[in-house]
């Protein structure tokens, strides 16, 4: 089953994805697709480190996501993608402009045959003001984007707002 979960900051979503995870009765793989570069980002990450399992499986993994999908995925596992947002940021910062097309079809690509659980956690960003900048407005079409796509091919989609789950698209939580 692919599972797709937005919020916005400090919505609940990745509480959301961990508890789904937890409760799969299958072993998880936690993919972060961070990049602690600050100390505020350091800080983020301690605290999801502190709140995961200690059996959990970690891949640190800021690009190649379709790849550590296609090398992870199993009948018996859960993977936990968190979070594509930060994922898309990564590849957008880059030099080579091709590498975030690339990457993100080759991630549609393998959905549909990847076996086990994946949950995917993403920022639901279509919601707030428009941003100035070239890059920030090219961030929130290419979120836009690849959140339609990912919805089209996840069995379940759920918003969540001040840590309320609101199912999508799937059956209800």
């Amino acid at each position: 089953m692919l599972q797709l979960i937005l919020g916005g900051a400090r919505s609940g979503k990745s509480r959301l994805a961990e508890k789904l995870a937890g409760e799969s009765a299958l072993a998880v793989t936690y993919i972060a697709t961070s990049q602690p570069l600050d100390g505020e980002m350091n800080a983020r990450v301690a605290h999801h480190r502190e709140r995961r399992p200690p059996e959990w499986a970690l891949i640190e993994e800021p690009l190649e996501l379709a790849r550590v999908l296609r090398e992870t995925a199993s009948d018996e596992r859960c993977l936990l993608v968190d979070c594509l947002t930060l994922w898309l940021t990564n590849l957008l910062m880059l030099e080579d402009p091709e590498r975030l097309a690339h990457e993100r079809e080759a991630l549609l690509d393998c959905l549909a045959s990847l076996p086990g659980e994946i949950v995917f956690v993403s920022n639901e960003t279509g919601l707030g003001v428009v941003p100035l900048g070239e890059l920030t407005r090219r961030y929130v079409d290419e979120a836009g984007w690849l959140h339609q796509a990912l919805a089209e091919r996840c069995q379940r989609v759920v918003l969540t707002v001040a840590g309320l789950p609101l199912t999508l698209k799937g059956t209800a939580l």
